[in-house]
């Protein structure tokens, strides 16, 4: 092999094995995100520098604990396999071990070399293992397994030159054969194989099990195997049980001669185990969580406020400068008030976003999201759902389109349709934008008890409300949907860990990279679409509004920079834009809509977050070079033309405030809906369901305020 030449290898592991932290420690920021073929399951490569000449190419498989998949997740792996094990690629797998839990984590290590590739084993948690009392022979282990073993561990690092210098040398040992298909499946096995055209017997039988579920399989292959299967009366269940008690007798043989092990009563002393019993209380479990969701609403606007009005200052004065600097003009108004105004809607929210999923990384890393979803469960259950449901409604408050995808671990039908259809009334990371700015413009920053903020509060309530939305919601599809199928809530409690920083900020940085180039991207391109429609209208209507507007303004005295707002904001009216928000404003105006903010909402169907930026561009539309207010302070100096009051009070902003709240408006959650239920039945029942609720709530919230 060339050193020039880039090796592939793929990590595979159980859940919770420190796979993935692993790939964060070999690739750093050398990644990138993807999907793999046909499916939704996300797809995570980097590189990474083995030697100086030498890096390698290195794939996260989803974790599974055996090559019998229960979710899209798991099945994507035996694909993954299987393809590999055709192409004879990659060069080697990496094998993660939890070295707390050998005995679980060797069975799919087994069934991964009798599959045939090369295998570096890395063996991670050992500080675990010796706090159990667990002494592990490495060079033992080594040799009974025949593969290279390397000691890592992920969180720290420690570890990880050894193990670059293993993939920079692999060893090829000959593969074992730890479990003989022919002895229980002889004719299956000789028959898959040769129409096939592999030689390998555990893939022929892995086949035999899985043919229907398989995406990298044809559907001629599908049928020649079921043919197979039909004909030789393979028994499915009764072999994949035989197969797992016999490769348990093996490891259990293994343990025994290379892992000493200490007192069964010291196991049940662990402090992670006294831990879980106030974190998992039928009591204080749920104040503890209650208190942390509280805690990471606070520090949304406490932390982050600093760091916000810094970004608006930033923005505001590049704004200015451009319009001092560069000729008057529709181009530099194009740049102003269309691009800066729409960028800075973007930035400035990349504090409070960047603060939510560092909260949501900590939680995952030391596992304390997994004594959520155990504590859930019970409740879950009273409305249709599980304790499974809770991973995708928390992942909700980051962004639904993710979330609904991890709704693949749910292996229930009716409960994973629930989840997929409540979901969005979870408020995400989109809406932060929306709510921070209404919150500021009704509610005062004022200390609650010395030590707590009332718009924290208030933000905190509006994530409930979401959330009471979401349960409700699946309560009456519990009623509605009938299903004979029984969901069973399984899981395992992972050790509490100290977070990994190194991950919890990759995963802010990846997620913050998403929402200012996924979501900025929207944003912008609509900021210049609408500033567009909004400078631009028919040429009679545009002219008839300029002269009204300059009538008015020597009628009522205005100054020069008086008169130009006033003339812009006729004009505004004027615009396409303004024809179009005229045209629906019947329709919102029960809920204290105007044209303006229907132009917001309708906007706000690629993104909610787009709100934001329509309203900054809205806003902007005539400013002076002098007028670098944010979009807070314009849209509290907007002022109701029937009343001369200020425009958003508080019943107009709690009416705006509660629509969000509930109205679906995200096509890309609608588009990742219908992938995931194949159909464009539940994507348009859910739309149709969640604008109902936010139009009729919304209209009481106006009507008991005004």
């Amino acid at each position: 092999m060339a050193p020039s030449s880039l090796l592939k290898a793929a990590l595979i592991g159980n859940p919770n094995s420190g796979k993935t932290s692993l790939f964060n420690q070999l690739t750093g920021l050398n990644q990138k995100i993807g999907n793999f073929p046909g499916v939704t399951v996300d797809k995570k490569t980097g590189i990474s520098k083995l030697t100086v000449d030498q890096q390698a190419e290195i794939i996260d498989l989803p974790g599974t604990y055996s090559l019998y998949p229960k979710s899209a997740d798991e099945q994507v792996v035996m694909d993954y396999l299987f393809d590999a094990f055709l192409k004879a690629t990659p060069d080697f797998l990496i094998v993660v071990i939890d070295a707390s839990t050998l005995e679980r984590n060797l069975l799919l290590f087994t069934q991964v070399r009798d599959l045939g590739f090369p295998v570096i084993l890395a063996l991670n948690m050992l500080d675990l293992a010796e706090r159990d009392g667990k002494k592990i022979d490495i060079p033992t282990l080594s040799k009974k397994l025949n593969v290279p073993v390397v000691a890592v561990n992920a969180r720290t690092g420690e570890g990880i030159e050894k193990i670059k210098a293993a993939m920079a040398c692999p060893l090829h040992n000959a593969p074992e054969r730890y479990f003989k298909p022919v002895e229980i499946a002889p004719a299956v096995i000789s028959a898959v194989k040769s129409h096939m055209k592999i030689d390998n017997d555990y893939m022929a039988l892995l086949l035999a099990h899985q043919y229907e579920g398989m995406l990298s399989l044809s559907a001629y292959d599908k049928a020649a195997i079921d043919a197979i299967v039909k004909e030789n009366k393979f028994q499915s269940y009764s072999i994949q049980s035989t197969e797992t008690l016999k490769r348990y007798d093996l490891i259990r043989g293994i343990i025994k001669d290379s892992i000493s092990l200490p007192p069964v009563s010291f196991e049940k002393n662990r402090w992670s185990e006294r831990i879980d019993k106030v974190l998992t209380h039928k009591v204080y479990g749920f104040a503890l969580f209650f208190a942390v969701l509280f805690v990471m609403f606070q520090a949304i606007f406490a932390w982050a406020q600093y760091p916000m009005d810094l970004i608006d200052g930033l923005m505001g004065f590049l704004k200015q400068t451009l319009q001092e600097a560069l000729p008057s003009g529709s181009l530099t108004d194009l740049l102003t008030e269309g691009v800066i105004a729409g960028l800075g809607g973007v930035l400035i929210f990349i504090p409070q976003i960047a603060i939510l999923f560092g909260f949501v990384a900590v939680l995952e890393e030391t596992g304390y999201m997994s004594r959520v979803m155990y504590i859930m469960d019970k409740v879950m259950r009273q409305f249709g759902l599980s304790g499974k449901s809770v991973v995708p409604l928390i992942s909700g408050v980051a962004c639904a389109v993710p979330a609904i995808m991890a709704t693949r671990s749910i292996d229930n039908w009716k409960e994973r349709l629930i989840t997929i259809f409540v979901t969005p009334f979870m408020s995400c990371s989109a809406r932060i934008p929306v709510y921070t700015v209404l919150i500021a413009l009704v509610i005062p920053s004022r200390p609650i008890l010395g030590i707590f903020n009332l718009q924290g509060i208030v933000m905190m309530a509006l994530y409930l409300l979401g959330f009471l939305a979401a349960i409700l919601s699946a309560l009456v599809l519990h009623w509605i949907l009938r299903s004979k199928e029984r969901g069973y809530f399984i899981m395992e409690l992972p050790t509490y860990k100290m977070p990994r920083w190194k991950n919890v900020g990759l995963a802010i940085i990846e997620k913050v990279k998403t929402f200012v180039f996924e979501a900025g991207k929207v944003i912008l391109a609509i900021s210049i679409v609408l500033w567009v429609l909004a400078t631009y209208g028919p040429k009679e209507g545009m002219q008839e509004a300029k002269i009204a507007g300059e009538r008015e303004a020597i009628a009522k005295g205005f100054t020069p920079a008086e008169t130009e707002n006033y003339i812009a904001s006729k004009k505004l009216e004027a615009s396409y834009a303004g024809h179009f928000g005229k045209f629906i404003e019947p329709g919102i105006r029960p809920l204290g809509f105007d044209w303006k903010i229907g132009i917001a909402l309708i906007t706000s169907f690629a993104a909610r977050e787009v709100f934001i930026g329509t309203m900054a561009t809205i806003y902007s539309i005539g400013d002076q070079a002098e007028d670098t207010d944010s979009v807070v302070q314009k849209m509290s100096k907007e002022k109701d033309p029937q009343t001369g009051a200020a425009y958003y009070n508080v019943a107009r902003s709690l009416s705006l405030l509660v629509f969000y709240v509930f109205a679906m408006q995200c096509m890309s959650t609608l588009a990742v809906v219908y992938r995931e239920t194949k159909s464009w039945k539940w994507p348009i029942a859910q739309f149709i369901f969640m604008t109902a609720v936010a139009y009729v709530s919304s209209f009481v919230v106006y009507s008991l305020f005004e």
